[in-house]
C-alpha cells in the first residue's frame, strides 16, 4: 500500500512538474492577448490552480488563464482604458473588477447546483467541442513559428524554420517513443529537459520563454508574491454605469469558463473512469476567481490542454494541480532565469502531442455511421469554436440537438382506436405529448363523427408541458361543446397534478384507475441531481 501511495505522489508530482513548465508561456500569451501584462496571466495561473486544486470537484484537472477567456477581455480592456488617461492604465482595473463579479456569478450557479446540466450535452457536441479546442490550441501554436524583426512579425524561414521545425518533430518523438521504452517516465517533462539541454549546451540560437516575453513587450518572468489591488476601489467607480459596463461582460466570461470547466470536467471523468463534482467545481472556480481578480490575476478556468497533458502524465490527484501551481510561483520568483532558457520549441512539441491527444479521431470514422444530424451538430460546434468560442459553439450545439430531439419525437406520436362493446370510443395514445407533438395530436380526433362517450388511453404516453395541457383542454372543450362525454384514463400521478392544477374542466375528465402507468413523467429535481 505505501508503495502505491509513494509511486502515486511520484507521479503527481512529476506531472505537476510538466504542467508547470507548459503552464509559463501560455499564461504570457494568454496576458498578451488580453493586452495585460504577463504576470498579470501568471498570477492568474498561480492562483487559480492553486485553489480549485485544494477545493474543487475534479482532483487531477488543472485551471487557470485561459484564451477562451483572454479573447473576450480584449474588448474589456480596451474600452476601460479608454476611460480615463492612459496612464491611469483604468482597463486593468476594470478587468478586477469584472473577474470579481464573474466569480460571484459561478458561485451562484454552483450553490443554485445547476453545474449538474452539463450532463445535458449530448456527445456530438462533446465530440465537437474537444475537436474545436484541438484545432484552436494547433492555431494558437502556429504563433510561435514566427519572429520580430524591425519591429514586424513575420514567418520564419530557412534554417532558422528548420531548426524550429527539428526540435519540434524531436520534442515529439521523445514523448511517441519513451512510453514505449520505459512508461513510467513523464514523457512530457523529459522531452522538454533534452531539448532544452541540447539547445543550451549546443549554443543554440531560437526562441526561448525569455525571449518570447521580451519580445510581447515584457521584461521577464520577475516579479513578487502577488499584492492585495486596493486600486481596484479607488479607480473604479462603484456605480450603476459601471455594472451595465461590466456585467455584461462578467456574464459572458462566467458562462464561457463554466461551460469550459465542466466540459473538461466531463472528459477528465472518461479519461479516468471516475466522476467528478460539478457543483463545487463552479463554487471553487467563483471563489478563484474572486481571489485573483483582488490580487492582480486575469481571472481563468480549467484548461483542456493542460489538464490531458497532467492525466497523460499520470496525475490523478489534488497533489498534481497543487505542485504544478506552487512550481509556477517557485519559477516566478526565483527560478526566472531558468525557465526563460527553455526553448519555444520544446512546449510547442508539447501541445502538438496534446492536439493529438485531445482530438477525437474516430470522429471521421463514425461521421457516415451516426444519424445525419449528430453528424452537422459534430461539425457545426468543431467550426464555431474555432471561428467564434466555445461558449457560443456549445450553446448552438445544444439548441440544434435539442430541435433535432423535438422534431424527431413530434412525429412520434401515435393514436390506436377501437369501440368497445358498449359503443365507447377509445383513443390509445402512445408517444410524448409535448409543444411538438400537439398539432399531430389533434388531428387523431374526429370529434363531430365520434361516439357520445370517448376514452383517451395515456397508457403509452405522457403529458409533458403546459402546451400539451392546452391541447388536452381545447379537445375537452370540443368535445363538450358537441354533447359528448369524454374521459381521460391512465394518467400519472404527476399528470393528473398538472392538470388539476390547470382547470376544473380537466379534472372533472380524469378517471383514476388501478393500473395507472409504472413510471413518473416529470422528472424531480432529486432524479437530475
Amino acid at each position: 500500500m505505501m508503495d502505491f501511495i509513494r509511486k502515486r505522489a511520484k507521479n503527481d508530482i512529476l506531472s505537476g512538474l510538466t504542467v508547470a513548465l507548459a503552464l509559463v508561456p501560455e499564461a504570457v500569451a494568454f496576458a498578451f492577448v488580453a493586452g495585460v501584462d504577463p504576470l498579470v496571466g501568471l498570477y492568474a495561473a498561480f492562483m487559480i490552480g492553486l485553489i480549485t486544486s485544494i477545493f474543487g470537484g475534479r482532483p487531477g484537472m488543472i485551471s487557470g488563464a485561459t484564451g477562451a477567456l483572454a479573447v473576450v477581455m480584449v474588448s474589456l480592456v480596451a474600452q476601460g482604458n479608454a476611460m480615463g488617461p492612459e496612464s491611469e492604465n483604468l482597463g486593468l482595473y476594470y478587468l478586477f473588477a469584472t473577474v470579481i463579479l464573474m466569480g460571484g456569478i459561478q458561485i451562484i450557479v454552483g450553490l443554485l447546483r445547476l453545474g449538474k446540466f452539463v450532463r445535458l450535452i449530448p456527445h456530438p457536441v462533446m465530440m465537437g467541442f474537444v475537436n474545436g479546442l484541438a484545432i484552436v490550441i494547433f492555431l494558437s501554436q502556429l504563433g510561435m513559428f514566427k519572429e520580430v524583426v524591425n519591429g514586424q512579425s513575420q514567418w520564419l524561414r530557412g534554417m532558422d524554420l528548420l531548426l524550429m521545425l527539428g526540435l519540434v518533430f524531436l520534442t515529439m518523438a521523445i514523448m511517441y517513443f519513451l512510453p514505449k521504452i520505459k512508461n513510467n517516465l513523464p514523457e512530457a517533462l523529459v522531452a522538454i529537459g533534452v531539448v532544452s539541454a541540447i539547445v543550451i549546451f549546443a549554443g543554440l540560437d531560437v526562441a526561448t520563454v525569455g525571449s518570447f516575453i521580451r519580445d510581447g513587450g515584457g521584461e521577464g518572468l520577475k516579479g513578487g508574491l502577488p499584492t492585495f489591488q486596493l486600486e481596484i476601489f479607488n479607480k473604479v467607480p462603484f456605480n450603476v454605469e459601471t455594472l451595465l459596463f461590466i456585467g455584461p461582460y462578467a456574464l459572458i466570461l462566467a458562462a464561457i469558463g463554466l461551460i469550459e470547466s465542466l466540459m473538461t470536467l466531463n472528459l477528465i471523468d472518461e479519461l479516468t473512469e471516475t466522476r467528478g463534482r460539478s457543483n463545487k467545481e463552479c463554487v471553487a472556480q467563483g471563489s478563484a476567481n474572486i481571489i485573483t481578480g483582488l490580487f492582480g490575476g486575469m481571472g481563468g478556468c480549467a484548461m483542456i490542454g493542460q489538464s490531458i497533458i497532467n492525466i497523460k502524465s499520470g496525475g490523478r490527484t489534488r497533489l498534481s494541480g497543487i505542485v504544478a501551481a506552487v512550481t509556477l510561483l517557485g519559477f516566478i520568483l526565483f527560478a526566472s532565469s531558468a525557465i526563460e532558457q527553455v526553448p519555444i520549441a520544446a512546449l510547442v512539441g508539447v501541445m502538438f502531442m496534446v492536439v493529438i491527444g485531445t482530438f477525437a479521431w474516430s470522429s471521421f470514422r463514425i461521421l457516415n455511421k451516426i444519424p445525419l444530424s449528430d453528424a452537422l451538430v459534430l461539425i457545426t460546434v468543431s467550426s464555431l469554436t474555432v471561428v467564434f468560442d466555445l461558449a457560443i459553439a456549445v450553446i448552438v450545439g445544444i439548441i440544434m440537438s435539442a430541435l433535432v430531439f423535438a422534431w424527431e419525437n413530434a412525429k412520434r406520436i401515435r393514436a390506436r382506436k377501437h369501440i368497445r362493446e358498449d359503443g365507447t370510443k377509445v383513443y390509445e395514445i402512445w408517444g410524448p405529448l409535448f409543444f411538438g407533438s400537439i398539432t399531430a395530436f389533434r388531428s387523431k380526433f374526429d370529434v363531430k363523427n365520434d361516439p357520445n362517450k370517448v376514452v383517451i388511453d395515456f397508457m403509452e404516453s405522457r403529458v409533458s408541458d403546459h402546451s400539451a395541457l392546452e391541447a388536452l383542454y381545447n379537445l375537452v372543450a370540443r368535445y363538450e361543446e358537441a354533447g359528448k362525454e369524454i374521459k381521460i384514463i391512465h394518467l400519472s400521478e404527476e399528470c393528473q397534478l398538472l392538470m388539476k392544477k390547470a382547470s376544473p374542466r380537466l379534472e372533472n375528465v380524469i378517471e383514476k384507475s388501478v393500473d395507472d402507468p409504472r413510471y413518473h413523467v416529470m422528472a424531480s429535481i432529486q432524479e437530475l441531481a
